[in-house]
């Protein structure tokens, strides 16, 4: 029987991706494909909500206070948008492989109120808190569907008609295993873990304009102090640190793929100090944003 190493060895065979260096789209929106033929250095980035699915190779995720180890068999849960610091290593040669799955609101809410008429949801969800990112080990119903899942997206018409199933089963898998809470809070509407994603999916459509913490806390009704200590709870983070790396990312990306000028880039972000822009990149990639132009565009 394939492992999922196997799996994705023989898709990126399939799909012509074994050149690939990075993530590529699918046959089947919000599912990507990732591969990197080397180990990369500690870099920060945004991970994207969903769930992602290690077939080969390491991972370590960089938080202040601890360290996220994570690899073969390993899947991650990440409820919100997390901007983090990730080192990427590979093993005995091999590729480092993986998918990354976004969760589509109207399945999950489906999924969690079906599950809670058969009663499978746990009454502790409803006050625990947590993370907006947690690990857990595949066990072998989400492995299979996995599986299934990547044999699905070497034929289009098959995933067509077959991926948004299975998808659905892969979040159903996900939500009855031990990191479920992570999904299972997104479709807590009263809860304080919904009520953080909200304001983030606020901050992440409007971060290039003045976003403050007061606005954020009042449209989701919650005191400032409140909010803050979720936000922290939910994203390691503070929302002005949030934002801040949201907005670098973001400048580095025009910066790479649109080949804009620090000081445009800057500004389409929201920085009004191109003095200040410059520091705090510098500070946060460690390059400033000369050297990331010069070293991605030549």
């Amino acid at each position: 029987m394939n492992t999922v190493a196997e799996a994705m060895s023989t898709f990126a065979e399939k799909n012509n991706l074994l050149d690939l260096q990075g993530n590529s789209p699918t046959a089947l929106p919000g599912v990507r494909f990732f591969r990197a033929s080397k180990s990369s250095t500690k870099q920060p980035f945004i991970y994207r909500s969903g769930i992602i699915i290690v077939g080969q190779g390491r991972k370590v995720i960089h938080f202040a206070d601890h360290h996220i180890h994570y690899g073969a068999g390993d899947y991650l849960v990440v409820g919100v948008p997390m901007p983090l610091e990730c080192e990427a290593f590979t093993d005995n040669g091999l590729p480092i492989l993986g998918l990354s799955i976004d969760v589509p609101p109207q399945v999950l809410h489906q999924l969690v109120n079906q599950m809670r008429e058969q009663n499978l949801c746990d009454p502790a969800f409803r006050c625990a808190q947590q993370g907006g990112l947690q690990l857990a080990k595949m066990d072998p119903s989400l492995e299979q569907a996995s599986l299934r899942l990547l044999e699905t997206l070497s034929d289009p018409k098959e995933a067509a008609i077959l991926g948004s199933d299975i998808i659905k089963e892969i979040v159903y898998r996900v939500l009855r295993g031990p990191q479920g809470l992570t999904l299972f809070g997104l479709a807590q509407h009263d809860g304080h873990y919904a009520r953080i994603a909200q304001a983030l999916a606020t901050l992440h459509a409007n971060y290039a304009n003045t976003i403050t913490v007061e606005k954020l806390a009042e449209d989701v009704n919650m005191s400032v102090s409140s909010f803050h200590r979720a936000f922290r709870q939910v994203t390691y983070e503070s929302p002005l640190q949030y934002l801040k790396k949201v907005r670098l990312n973001k400048a580095k990306e025009l910066i790479i793929a649109k080949g804009r000028r620090a000081n445009e880039a800057a500004h389409l972000v929201g920085y009004t100090s191109a003095s200040q822009f410059s520091r705090e990149f510098k500070r946060h990639f460690k390059q400033s944003p000369r050297e990331v132009s010069a070293h991605f565009l030549g």
